[in-house]
């Protein structure tokens, strides 16, 4: 994390029990989902970990069972809070109920984010939103990679509904830069993560790629925007 000089870092499906903040050493914090019931499996659950200087600008945060969590930060303009949702998707051979389930309890999330803050999707959702856009013209281009799934499909109906921008389906980049996603064998490659912007500050975003040489001890590739999101107080709020 300080190696790519992060602020906030998103993590998904880390299968630890109970939701909680955790001071990490003498600067990051994590904060970390949980399931509502008691007892449950390990699975799922997500995490975002903030750096001191994100610490110094937090609001307060929130799980939503094991899937969602949604911070809040302070920006330089009182008019606007900027939120981050990271969440982990229902796999595309999940049944309907459970995707339902996920992605209206993700949208009545999103709907109570005033339009005019800032607000960032970081997303494990397990879809392929693939390289059309047809009919998604407005949230992205054609520059993803694979055949679009349902759940991608479903993914990019919530995007286009809500005025979030696919930000990794927005630059042209080769292959290795697009994938995040590889399997243990090398041989199969799929775009399964993104972070989206709320469509009015798609402006603050230079550029999104893959770095495959972040260590993070998964299959999954860590991504990043190359602009500093947190420049968003410099920018018109018009």
């Amino acid at each position: 994390m300080r190696r790519y000089n992060l602020a906030v870092l998103g993590i998904g499906e880390t299968y630890w029990t109970q939701a909680e903040q955790q001071r990490l050493g003498i600067e990051e914090v994590l904060l970390y989902s949980d399931h509502e019931e008691e007892n449950s499996s390990h699975t799922q659950r997500v995490a975002l970990m903030l750096s001191k200087e994100a610490r110094s600008a937090f609001i307060e945060w929130e799980f939503h069972g094991s899937r969602i969590v949604k911070v809040s930060f302070k920006t330089k303009k009182e008019e606007i809070t900027m939120n981050i949702i990271q969440c982990d998707a229902p796999i595309n051979d999940s049944n309907d109920d459970d995707k339902d389930q996920f992605y209206d309890g993700l949208q009545s999330i999103i709907v109570k984010c005033p339009r005019q803050n800032l607000t960032i999707l970081k997303v494990d959702l397990n879809p392929e939103v693939g390289m059309g856009n047809n009919s998604y013209e407005d949230i992205m281009r054609q520059h993803g990679l694979g055949e679009s799934n349902e759940n991608g499909k479903r993914f990019a109906n919530l995007c286009a509904f809500n005025k979030f921008v696919i930000s990794g389906k927005i630059f042209l980049h080769k292959r290795i830069h697009k994938a995040t996603w590889v399997s243990s064998n090398h041989t199969t490659e799929n775009q399964t993560n993104y972070i989206c912007i709320s469509k009015r500050f798609t402006r603050l975003m230079e550029d999104v790629r893959t770095r495959r040489r972040a260590n993070i001890a998964t299959d999954h590739s860590y991504g990043n925007p190359a602009k500093d999101l947190r420049e968003e107080e410099q920018e018109d709020s018009n």
